[in-house]
């Protein structure tokens, strides 16, 4: 598995319009689900919920879920719908996911997450990885943190993803979270010391590629979560930098020509085009005409109701607003 630089799995963000969206600029990086809870696949609507299309390999399927054999189900779904990856959530601290006892509440238990890990370890044959935090609460940092990894390593990950901040599962909003709780890179950075043979990936507050290759130093892997959400054209040197691959990065024109047969494609099978579109406002960040490009998308795309080709225009036509002599690759 060559997963260098990954892009988190963000609730209401992630979905696979974005997915599609950011293949568009790195070909190589990881790309991640949201977060589908085991009842969800169980009971729900499958088919919108873990569709993907093929161009977003490698792709990885989060879950959420703490029930051993549901976990094994789902995991199972996942490999028979061609995810490369099956990922646990051990690190989202909003109270409703506390109360369906899944996510960084978890990290209380590590046996429970171990046994979840065994039982997806024994129904599929791709990775199972997990993704989780320092600690929580009042717990011991370093403590919990090898304890917690050494629970699941024994249980057949391999691979670990860790947001280096403690979650505090009361008195801060998940938002908090992510910001509050002081960031230790450096007991990441132990725990790849002291467990070589593990795969570690680090997360939380990495805004650059040069933050990333700095981190590079002392982990195999790095995530990025929101930095590469807001301003997606950071990744456009991910695939030269990380991967050695010759290939030239498109400006953000031709990503955009490029993302235009998936848009029709999407509105012809009834999406909205606002579904779509939210995800690429980011795209020209910098350049002169970037705020009519958002302008011009968030007062046309919502209730959008014509033909796909009518869509693809529209896309083109706030596209126009940002001059293409000052679109140079990887800029």
């Amino acid at each position: 598995m060559n997963k260098v630089i990954s892009v988190a799995p963000m609730m209401d963000w992630t979905d696979r319009h974005e997915r599609s969206f950011l293949r568009l600029i790195s070909r190589h990086a990881w790309l991640y689900t949201e977060m589908v809870t085991t009842g969800a696949i169980q009971h729900g609507d499958r088919a919108r919920l873990l569709a993907f299309d093929e161009t977003e390999h490698p792709v990885a399927l989060q879950l959420g879920g703490s029930e051993p054999a549901a976990l094994a189900e789902c995991a199972r779904i996942g490999v028979d719908l061609g995810y490369d990856e099956i990922n646990l959530n051990v690190g989202c601290p909003s109270d409703r996911v506390q109360s369906g006892r899944f996510g960084a509440c978890l990290m209380a238990e590590p046996d429970l997450v171990a046994r979840g890990v065994e039982f997806m370890r024994a129904a599929v044959d791709i990775p199972v990885t997990v993704k989780h935090r320092i600690a929580i609460d009042d717990q011991p940092e370093w403590k919990t943190l090898v304890g917690f990894v050494d629970a699941v390593a024994e249980a057949g990950c391999e691979d670990v993803i860790v947001h280096a901040r403690k979650a505090w599962l009361k008195g801060l909003s998940p938002r908090e979270n992510r910001e509050v709780p002081p960031l230790h890179y450096d007991l990441v950075y132990r725990l790849k010391a002291e467990r070589p043979d593990l795969h570690v990936t680090i997360n939380g507050g990495i805004d650059t590629l040069e933050q990333a290759s700095e981190h590079l130093a002392h982990v195999d892997g790095v995530m990025l979560g929101r930095a590469a959400y807001q301003n997606p054209y950071m990744l456009a040197k991910v695939d030269q930098l990380f991967y050695a691959a010759e290939t030239t990065p498109l400006t953000r024109h031709q990503i955009i020509d490029a993302y235009l047969p998936y848009i029709e494609q999407e509105i012809s099978a009834g999406t909205p085009l606002i579904a779509i579109t939210r995800h690429i406002l980011g795209l020209f960040n910098g350049l002169p005409g970037a705020r009519a490009f958002r302008r011009y998308l968030s007062e046309n795309a919502p209730g959008f109701a014509s033909s796909a080709g009518e869509a693809a225009g529209l896309v083109a036509t706030a596209a126009n607003f940002v001059s293409q002599d000052g679109d140079t690759v990887a800029a």
